[in-house]
């Protein structure tokens, strides 16, 4: 399925299928809209004990945040030439019937058509950064921006960090999220996502 493409404030939640590991069906939310903070779209992905919001982030904004904690300019490069978003992740089964959910974001499929796309988690960053010599406290810096690759949360827990996608400013693609909680293994899609254009941030 597809969605309305309108952004203008936030938009009516869409059903979902989410799917079990034992091939049961539920149903899920997906809302869009702009954040309010941020004054960029979002996406947020809602079922009975976990919500996932991803907030675009403009390239400039990496490049202003990942300078001001020791980067060189060339080195922001390869943050601003990619997607990010940020990401709040919750386990809102406290709400109604309390479970731990634990995720590993090695787990979450991206779909697109011309690029064989992967979540760019901490053990790939710290590849790329020894090889263009980052200073150690700016890679300290970056690892804890960073949403943890993997984690269990408790009920009523949160966290929030950057999510970091292998595809260029402007790109739309899928998302297949995949977590566990009550008992099994669940997915849903987070269709037509849309990375941040490579544009002047506004002041």
């Amino acid at each position: 399925m597809r969605y309305d493409q309108a952004m203008n404030g936030r938009c009516a939640p869409y059903l979902l299928l989410l799917s079990l590991s034992p091939g049961i069906l539920a149903a899920a939310t997906l809302e869009k809209g702009i954040d309010e903070q941020a004054q960029l779209p979002y996406w947020e992905l809602r079922d009975e004990g976990m919500s996932l919001r991803l907030v675009q982030r403009l390239p400039d904004q990496s490049r202003a945040f990942f300078l001001a904690r020791g980067f060189n300019a060339e080195q922001v490069e390869e943050v601003a030439g990619r997607c990010v978003f940020q990401t709040v992740y919750r386990n809102l089964s406290h709400e109604a019937q309390p479970s731990p959910l634990h995720y590993r974001q090695r787990d979450w499929v991206i779909h697109h058509p011309q690029h064989e796309a992967s979540i760019l988690i901490r053990e790939d960053w710290a590849v790329l950064w020894e090889a263009r010599d980052a200073a150690p406290a700016a890679r300290i810096a970056f690892q804890w921006a960073l949403l943890p690759p993997e984690q269990t949360y408790e009920p009523g827990d949160y966290n929030w960090g950057m999510t970091m996608i292998d595809l260029p400013p402007g790109t739309h693609f899928d998302l297949e999220v995949r977590w566990e909680q009550f008992g099994a293994t669940r997915s849903a899609f987070i269709e037509d996502l849309r990375c941040a254009s490579d544009t002047p941030a506004t002041p």
